[in-house]
């Protein structure tokens, strides 16, 4: 009976985590650490966009990075003067240290001063891309 119990709490504990990650995976929001913090053409390896840029690491196995890589493209070619950088996290290790960037693909919305408008953790949808481009604009 008690290993009922426990199989029970597992999966009440397993289901309440998956729902909250699901919930959160791919929302752009603002870290408070993120306010300051500017990127620049040195840092990025690419010029920084006239309005907006969205930068986007990745890794080489990450299926949801093909797919973000897809969705930030085609916001990039609707919006004039934003630029889309993808950056390999593997590569760019120090830089993925200094961000705070845990998952691939991570994708941060600067300005058109390198401020660090928004960030999302996970594949963000298109139009949350668009409505965070708003801000950044």
């Amino acid at each position: 009976m008690t290993g009922l119990v426990v199989c029970a709490a597992v999966l009440a504990v397993a289901s309440a985590f998956g729902l909250l990650s699901r919930r959160v995976d791919g929302r752009l929001r603002m870290r408070v650490k993120d306010g300051e913090r500017r990127l620049g053409a040195a840092e990025l390896g690419a010029e920084l966009g006239e309005r907006a840029t969205l930068v986007q690491f990745s890794s080489a196995f990450c299926q949801p990075c093909r797919a973000t890589r897809r969705v930030l493209g085609e916001v990039a070619d609707m919006v004039d003067g934003v630029s889309h950088v993808e950056l390999d996290a593997e590569q760019r290790l120090e830089l993925v240290r200094e961000l705070g960037i845990l998952k691939t693909p991570t994708v941060l919305v600067l300005d058109a001063a390198g401020r660090i408008v928004r960030r999302a953790a996970g594949q963000p949808r298109k139009a949350d891309v668009i409505a965070a481009l708003g801000e950044a604009v």
